[in-house]
């Protein structure tokens, strides 16, 4: 037709993993937390009054900025709320990249990192993780105006430690995103660098940890300037009431939050255990999730294999991906009606 910018004529666009309309299916595919989020959520959407739905909702959600900087030990400007953790992302190469200020990030990583920067029509400089998935020296060097890491790493599930972070961003003159979408799982968390350095946003996501992926809530924390900065970008009312509401309850019950970290680490060692003790080469992993590579068999053959059984993993078809599944952490009942159909399909 022309009537596209050239860049999003030649995009691909994000592919979210498959969602089964089917609900007796066993869903390992985009790492949703298998457990409920905490009772105070229902509870906190019951009590949402008509008038609250019949306004625009706060502009900055700035009841739940108050409830994170509580958590994260910061004031309430240091804090934004996004549509899901995405927004943050895509809010951030709109403040800093354009046609001359790149964006650069290691990778094998989250696939939507490029899916923006095309759409942002900015330069992306990839730089590779090694065999250990380690962070690359190289990404200090870029010149780049925005530097994202995942940590810990989708679909790797790999974790770079806070000082390595830290004197990543005294190297940088950019700005450093450090995506912590699925930090809640992992021993460490680098929010604390916010308060070392003017140059450092932290991403976090409400969906993985506190089990609201339905609700698409997310947030960043940064020093006030940035914040501030990027607020001009973000949609005059990115949040909703419903959204505000529901992610304040959840993240002020610690209980409840930190029950159910504890129940997905448990169930992520026993999962490791499993996949090991049938031939796969599964790393240790610091998410909500484990990436297990196929020793002896066709990692797309077993995805499709278990799909078929209505059971579903995500596969990447990526340089350095293709021999492996990413198999998100489910509860006992899940993960053991895949390992009955993993064992049914190797016995093959």
């Amino acid at each position: 037709m022309g009537y596209f910018r050239e860049n999003i004529e030649r995009a691909k666009g994000y592919e979210p993993g498959f969602q089964p309309k089917e609900t007796d299916v066993v869903k390992l595919n985009t790492n949703e937390n298998p457990y409920p989020p905490s009772p105070a959520v229902a509870r906190a959407i019951r009590n949402i009054s008509q008038e609250q739905v019949r306004r625009y909702p706060d502009p900055t959600g700035s009841v739940f900025r108050e409830a994170a900087a509580q958590v994260n030990e910061v004031d309430p400007d240091y804090i934004i709320c996004c549509n899901g953790g995405d927004e943050l992302l895509k809010i951030a190469l709109q403040a800093f990249c354009d046609e001359n200020r790149p964006v650069a990030y290691p990778v094998p990583t989250y696939s939507l990192y490029p899916v923006l920067a095309n759409l942002q029509n900015c330069g992306a400089i990839e730089v590779p993780f090694d065999s250990e998935f380690d962070l690359p020296d190289e990404l200090a060097r870029t010149g780049a105006a925005l530097t994202i890491v995942c940590n810990p790493n989708a679909p790797t599930g790999s974790f770079v430690n806070v000082d390595e972070l830290a004197s990543l961003a005294g190297e940088l003159a950019g700005v450093l995103l450090i995506d912590e979408a699925y930090v809640d799982f992992a021993q460490h968390n680098c929010a604390g660098l916010v308060k070392d350095f003017e140059n450092v946003i932290i991403l976090r996501s409400m969906s993985k940890s506190y089990s609201l992926a339905g609700i698409r809530f997310g947030y960043g924390i940064a020093r006030p300037a940035l914040i501030e900065g990027l607020m001009k970008v973000k949609d005059s009312y990115n949040v909703d009431s419903v959204a505000i509401t529901a992610a304040t309850a959840a993240i002020k019950d610690r209980n409840y939050f930190t029950e159910t970290i504890e129940k997905v680490k448990a169930q992520r060692k026993r999962l490791t255990h499993q996949l090991r003790d049938l031939g796969f080469d599964v790393p240790e992993s610091s998410a909500n999730f484990v990436l297990a590579r196929c020793t002896n068999n066709s990692a797309v053959e077993l995805y499709d294999k278990l799909a078929k059984r209505n059971i579903y993993v995500r596969y990447f078809a990526y340089p350095k991906l293709e021999d492996k599944l990413r198999i998100t952490v489910g509860t006992t009942e899940q993960n053991d009606k895949l390992i009955s159909a993993l064992k049914e399909i190797l016995s093959e």
